[in-house]
């Protein structure tokens, strides 16, 4: 059974938009670097309001500065406006030419968990922990089940076991205290 919201931000209009739109939820895997998972995770309802609405062949056909300017109207939708709507925009080309502008499909057409590893590991802006972090979010959060696919989860906590505003807060807990565990043991 999928949840009606993923718990990513402190809005509940958010939170709903990112479980019911698969091209939110794309762009927020996009946006979360570099700043903390609420800001990323907000930024597709902002966008969606600057724009008037979320369409992947919309954004792909945009002129670069307009699209630039909406991530840097204030407040700016991340903390690198400019790199950010590149980014969005080439996610959406790719899902334009590959998906015909349905981010859906990227996982609704997979054929087991290694095809749709491979497929989010295509995207623009997916690296390893990005893939893996959104596999266990279709997974876990939003009822996707293809063979293969438990096997293919992350064994370490991530975006795909929060399940509430509490979990959230003990999961950024966790990443800080690992960074934080990573830097002293770099020192």
């Amino acid at each position: 059974m999928a949840d009606d919201r993923l718990h990513f931000t402190d809005s509940d209009e958010a939170n709903a938009l990112l479980a019911r739109e698969p091209l939110a939820l794309v762009i927020g895997f996009v946006l979360d670097q570099q700043v903390p998972v609420q800001k990323a995770f907000s930024g597709p309802l902002e966008l969606q309001r600057r724009l008037g609405g979320l369409d992947a062949g919309r954004i792909a056909a945009m002129d670069p500065a307009e699209l630039e300017q909406a991530f840097r109207e204030k407040p700016a939708l991340h903390r690198f406006p400019g790199s950010m709507a590149q980014r969005t925009q080439e996610l959406c080309r790719t899902l334009v030419e590959d998906y015909d502008g349905d981010a859906g499909r990227v996982w609704g057409e997979a054929r087991d968990g290694a095809d749709l590893v491979a497929r989010i590991g295509a995207l623009p802006g997916f690296g390893d922990m990005k893939t893996r972090s959104l596999t266990a979010v279709l997974a876990k959060r939003l009822g996707v089940d293809l063979p293969g696919l438990a096997e293919l989860l992350p064994e370490r906590a991530c975006l795909g076991d929060v399940d509430s505003q509490e979990a959230l807060a003990s999961y950024q807990a966790g990443k800080r205290a690992a960074k934080a565990a990573a830097r002293a043991q770099r020192a």
